[in-house]
Formats: C-alpha cells, sequence, structure tokens
C-alpha cells in the first residue's frame, strides 16, 4: 500500500533490529522502501540490503555533506549502478548548513561531485535523489546547467528525480516542479511549526508527490524525537490526506504510482499494478 521512498536502513538504529522493523513496516502496509547510500563505502551495505530483501531497493551515490570520504568518479557511480536492484543515483546535492567558517565560495567541491552524480544519471537515464539544504539557489542552477533542460543536449535524457525531504520555500517548489521533478515529504510535515511547508504541500500536485520518512531520523508526530521507521511513513500519508481533503488511501496510491513511475528499475510493479493493490 505505501512506500517509503528514502530511509537509511543500513545505519546502526536501523540495522541492529531489521527483522523487528520489516516485521513493522508489514504491519503498516509499507510494501516497499528504497534505502539510500551516503558513501562508496555504505554503498556495499544498502546493496547488500536490497539484495536480500525482496521489497528494498537501493542508490548509489554520497551525500553532500560527507567529508574526508572517498571522492565519488563517474566511474564508481557507473559500476554501481550497473548492480542488480540499484535504481538511482545519490542522495546527492548541495548542503551549507555547516559552513564551519567557510564561504560558499570554498564549497566548490560540493557543486563538483553534484555535477558528477548529475551526469551519471543523465548517462542511464536514473532518477537523481536531491538533499538541498540552505543551497537551493546553486542547486537549481546547478541542475539547469549540467542536466539539459533546454540545453538542446539531445545525446544524453534531462536529469530527473526528486527534491527529498523537501522543506524549502514556496518558489523553491515550483522551481523544482517546473524542472520536471518530484517533491517528497518527511515527517517533518507533521510538525506544528511546520504549516508553510503544509502550504507547499497542498500546491504540488499529488501526481508530482512521494513520501518518505528519511530514518532513522525525523520522526513523524506522535512519534517525534524517536527512532523514525519506516512504519511510521502513513503518518506523512495522513498529513498529506488531510491537506488535500482526500482518503489516505487515496495518496498512497498516488505516491505509491508516482514512486514507481519515477523509479521505473523497480519492477515488475507499475502503476497499473499499484493501484489493483488499492482496489
Amino acid at each position: 500500500m505505501f512506500v517509503d521512498s528514502h530511509c537509511h536502513l543500513n545505519f546502526p538504529e536501523l540495522s541492529s533490529r531489521l527483522d523487528d522493523i520489516l516485521s513493522d513496516m508489514r504491519s503498516a502496509q509499507v510494501s516497499r522502501a528504497l534505502c539510500i547510500a551516503t558513501t562508496l563505502d555504505n554503498f556495499e551495505d544498502v546493496h547488500r540490503l536490497a539484495t536480500t530483501h525482496d521489497n528494498l531497493w537501493c542508490t548509489v551515490g554520497v551525500h553532500p555533506d560527507e567529508e574526508g570520504t572517498r571522492e565519488p568518479q563517474l566511474d564508481n557511480l557507473l559500476q554501481g549502478a550497473a548492480r542488480a536492484r540499484v535504481v538511482g543515483i545519490g542522495e546527492t546535492g548541495l548542503d551549507y548548513y555547516r559552513l564551519n567558517g567557510r564561504s560558499v565560495a570554498e564549497m566548490g567541491w560540493q557543486r563538483d561531485r553534484f555535477r558528477v552524480h548529475i551526469q551519471a544519471a543523465r548517462t542511464l537515464d536514473l532518477p537523481l535523489v536531491i538533499h538541498t539544504r540552505s543551497a537551493s539557489e546553486d542547486t537549481l542552477a546547478i541542475l539547469r546547467e549540467s542536466g539539459g533542460f533546454g540545453s538542446g543536449q539531445q545525446e544524453q535524457p534531462q536529469a530527473k528525480g526528486v527534491f527529498h525531504c523537501f522543506t524549502e520555500a514556496m518558489d523553491v517548489a515550483r522551481a523544482a516542479l517546473d524542472l520536471g521533478f518530484y517533491i517528497s515529504f518527511s515527517g517533518i510535515l507533521t510538525f506544528k511549526s511546520a504549516a508553510d511547508l503544509r502550504e507547499v504541500a497542498k500546491m504540488v500536485p499529488l501526481e508530482r508527490t512521494l513520501i518518505e520518512t528519511d530514518s532513522p531520523y525525523l520522526a513523524p508526530v506522535p512519534y517525534r524525537g524517536k527512532t523514525n521507521s519506516p512504519a511510521y511513513v502513513p503518518h506523512v500519508a495522513q498529513c498529506l490526506a488531510d491537506i488535500h481533503g482526500c482518503s489516505v488511501e487515496a495518496i498512497a496510491q498516488h505516491t505509491s504510482a508516482n514512486f514507481h513511475n519515477l523509479f521505473d528499475r523497480v519492477g515488475p510493479w507499475g502503476t497499473a499494478a499499484v493501484a489493483q493493490e488499492h482496489t
């Protein structure tokens, strides 16, 4: 019924009790989840999860906030993405939240890393999983510059993907939608302080919306402050249902279909199969 489009089941808070996590997912009708790589080293862990469990898939990439780790080269990403059950590139993007005394100009290594991920995604026609924090202007600029949008570069597909754990302003959401990206909402949407974000979610068409937990972080109300789990993604769906004035089943159907449309390597479940799940 539900799909968690972004989680970190390889992180120790969750991997140490994986059997319970998977059982809780079944009980909550969370039928599938996407495990996100944050470094080249932990890619092996997420890939092992995806190849061991038939309801899990994974990505390959290096998070923009990861310093002191192996820098991804294009070949690293292409080779990782060629492996079974790898369905996307990322988590990638830009994060200027913790500059630690540096200027934005000094964060060129993040921008270079982001461009490598975009090139890999375009080469393979795979979706990007985008992380942006305090850096939306540069994130959008690099996507426009490197993503093939309106450039006349026909030798590769345009970049596509999802802005995950969206917390940016309305104008950033509109720009992401204009570039053809999906927008994913996490448990932050349920926080009392997130009224502006709920207005953004109301604007985003359901046909372009995903849901996620980003677990083990950002547990939704009523679990805020606790370790998050994919089993809690229905609470994000219920919040979206309240925002849009529809049933939680409708949110599940839309977001699950969107997940499969975007991450189309997941198969064999397509939009029709996901819709049938709710009949």
